[in-house]
């Protein structure tokens, strides 16, 4: 059986990678070993091989993996993957984060988009396999009909993403705004708290007399939105918009006949699950029948959902998708631009088919093969 190192795997993908395959069984298919950088020596997992924690900067114990996956973020990938294939380990290596994703030895995974090119990639002898962000594999799971049958010429992503984006800590700081604001109001005297004018200015007030612990966003979140993700690039986008046309591209392995793509990521309320609305310019006019069944044949996850506010609220929201695979997609219409511009809407749990699914799925793909 293979031997296959987990890294990073308490973290919040990796809490969700490790529930996820822990409820499929999927430690059946291999030896695990579970390394950490903080509690080596610890009891490790009831599901692992061996029942102490290893070291996870150790090169000589990694060298032992037949494949590693590591959930523990860049700076871990930085300080260890180089040195690791440099000791002449030629074992793959399985990544939730972005480090490696643009790199020429690396594929940014999303099976079952992309399994023609992680399969090529793999009788090429790629052993960098890296999981996308996770917008772009949202969009890319609501959309692969589209791509899949090159009916896409250009499209623009506007992005509504949740706090759990940023990681645990966001999440937490969230809730801390949503509590002090809730708490202004209810201690408001019953006279006052009537005024929904003065309600307002004092909701307002809290925003701006710093009394709202902002560490994380370095801004009020709660009853706010922050229309900017990531650092500065160039042409005034974010890198977080920047990867809408670079990851997209990669994953369908397009490099000379690249499918232009931009937006603007926003940073919402939300707790977890990212949103899109999506303009798309078709390269002919497709009847939107055709569309949807492009669309809802792709993959098993994805979903049609009517174009009707009682289906809208009930389906195509965070709070409907939140902690499931599904894919919803909806507020299909052609737009007042021609026949040949679609608008749609979908949303998805960020934290499964956004991050640790396709990881899972890459590491199934490698025991299946028996590489």
């Amino acid at each position: 059986m293979k031997k296959v190192g987990f890294v990073g795997w308490r973290g919040m993908v990796g809490s969700v990678l490790m529930d996820r395959m822990n409820e499929l069984n999927d430690f059946d298919q291999f030896e695990s070993y579970f390394f950490s950088t903080s509690q080596v020596g610890l009891a490790a997992p009831s599901y692992s091989t061996d029942k102490i924690l290893k070291d996870a900067m150790n090169i000589d114990e990694l060298k032992a993996m037949d494949i590693i996956l590591t959930c523990q973020g860049g700076d871990y990938t930085k300080a260890v993957h180089s040195a690791l294939r440099k000791s002449g380990w030629s074992g793959y290596w399985i990544d939730a984060a972005s480090a490696l994703r643009m790199e020429e030895t690396s594929i940014i995974v999303l099976d079952p988009v992309n399994r023609n090119v992680i399969d090529e990639g793999l009788d090429k002898g790629i052993k960098d396999f890296v999981g996308g962000n996770c917008t772009v594999s949202l969009m890319m799971m609501a959309l692969g009909g589209l791509f899949k049958n090159d009916a896409i010429e250009w499209l623009t992503s506007m992005t509504y993403q949740a706090a759990s984006g940023g990681g645990a800590r966001h999440m937490k700081e969230l809730l801390t705004q949503m509590h002090t604001i809730g708490s202004n109001f209810v201690n408001m005297d019953q006279t006052l708290s009537k005024d929904i004018i003065e309600v307002d200015r004092i909701v307002t007030n809290s925003f701006r007399d710093n009394s709202l612990d902002t560490s994380c966003f370095g801004a009020p979140l709660a009853g706010n939105l922050i229309p900017w993700i990531d650092s500065a690039v160039d042409a005034g986008q974010t890198r977080e918009e920047w990867k809408g046309i670079s990851e997209t591209n990669k994953i369908l392995g397009r490099r000379d006949n690249i499918i232009p793509i931009d937006g603007t990521c926003v940073r919402i309320g939300t707790m977890r699950c990212h949103s899109q609305a999506f303009t798309i310019k078709l390269k002919r006019d497709i009847p939107l029948n055709e569309i949807t069944e492009m669309i809802s044949s792709h993959n098993d996850w994805v979903r049609i959902i009517e174009n009707s506010p009682e289906s809208t609220r009930a389906h195509l929201t965070p709070a409907a998708v939140s902690g499931t695979l599904d894919i919803p997609i909806g507020r299909l219409r052609k737009m007042n631009l021609g026949g040949e511009y679609l608008n749609a809407f979908t949303c998805g749990d960020q934290l499964l088919w956004g991050a640790a699914e396709p990881v899972r799925r890459m590491l199934n793909i490698l025991i299946e093969k028996s590489i």
